[in-house]
Parts: C-alpha cells; sequence; structure tokens
C-alpha cells in the first residue's frame, strides 16, 4: 500500500504521485482506487487498489538499483538483450520482447533496451519505431533516476548519455588506419 502523495511508478508511463483515495461504486460494489497524477504530464488515472500488482505499480528504486541501472549500461551490448542477434532478428519480433520488458516496469530491463538501441544506432541507422523507442526508454530512465538522485532530468539524461561516450562504433573500429 502507498500513502497520500508517494511517488510511484506506473510501468510504461513514469513516475505519479498518489493524490488522493476515492472510493467509487463499481457494478454494485465499493471499490476502493489510487488517483495517480503523472509528474511529467498532463495525465490523471484511477488505479483500484485492488489491481496494483497486476498494473506493475512499484515504489521508485532506491539508489543502489540505479547504481545497478548504470552497470548494467556499461556493459557492451553483443547481442540483443531479449537473447536475439542484433542482425538476424526482425524487429518486430525483438519490439513484442521490449514492449513485454517496458510493462513490466523493471528498470534494469529498461536499461538494456536503452542500451541495446544505442549499440544498434552506433551499428545503423535506427528505424522510426527504433528511434521511438529510444526516446521512450530514455525518458523512462531520466524521469526515475531524477527523482531517486534528486538531479535535474537534464542532469540524468546527461548522466545516462555519459555511459556511451567511449565506446567506438562498429564504423570507427573498421575505418580506423592500420599500421
Amino acid at each position: 500500500m502507498f500513502a497520500l502523495n508517494d511517488k510511484v511508478v506506473y510501468p510504461g508511463h513514469g513516475v505519479a504521485r498518489v493524490n488522493r483515495i476515492i472510493e467509487r461504486t463499481v457494478c454494485g460494489n465499493l471499490t476502493h482506487f489510487y488517483e495517480l497524477k503523472f509528474l511529467n504530464k498532463e495525465m490523471i488515472i484511477l488505479v483500484p487498489l485492488d489491481n496494483l500488482s497486476s498494473v506493475g505499480i512499484r515504489s521508485l528504486s532506491s539508489r543502489d538499483y540505479i547504481q545497478d541501472v548504470f552497470k548494467t549500461l556499461m556493459i557492451p551490448a553483443k547481442k540483443c538483450s531479449t537473447g536475439c542477434d542484433f542482425n538476424t532478428s526482425s524487429w518486430n519480433k525483438r519490439n513484442k520482447k521490449y514492449q513485454s520488458c517496458l510493462r513490466s516496469g523493471d528498470l534494469v530491463e529498461i536499461s538494456k533496451i536503452y542500451r541495446d538501441l544505442h549499440y544498434l544506432s552506433q551499428e545503423k541507422e535506427l528505424s522510426f519505431g527504433e528511434r521511438n523507442l529510444l526516446v521512450q526508454t530514455e525518458a523512462l530512465l531520466a524521469e526515475e533516476i531524477s527523482m531517486v538522485e534528486e538531479v535535474g532530468k537534464d542532469n540524468a539524461v546527461n548522466q545516462l548519455r555519459a555511459c556511451f561516450v567511449h565506446v567506438p562504433s562498429h564504423k570507427e573500429k573498421t575505418s580506423a588506419p592500420t599500421l
């Protein structure tokens, strides 16, 4: 259970605040709902208290878990985190697995998607869907990191992007002059 004004994570949508707990009669039954107001978008939703675990609503990650996210980002992606080879698997197949990871709300899993797409962007130009997913995962990661670490969202984005500064692209490796 969460208290009023607690910050929670709604998988795939980001960080929200518990505004209030309300009662409504639904199909003749009295049901309690959390009213969640998202912090970085103009959206308010009601979530039945009975459905919290099935929806995947969770508390903000700990600082230690955020460090696990950064450790995950530092591991070079040789294969897609879904177990597919980047070159042989289709975007549709990878996207289905990525969407499942997003729905889980697990920050380390989201960071693997972000890492995969960053790696792939060094190898080729990302498709429209891949670019959108890269932007979405970066926004979700940055939003939660900024809340947990108490830094601005821009600072969190810079921390995320800094994980890839020293990763030479495939193009750079193959075009380097040999002596």
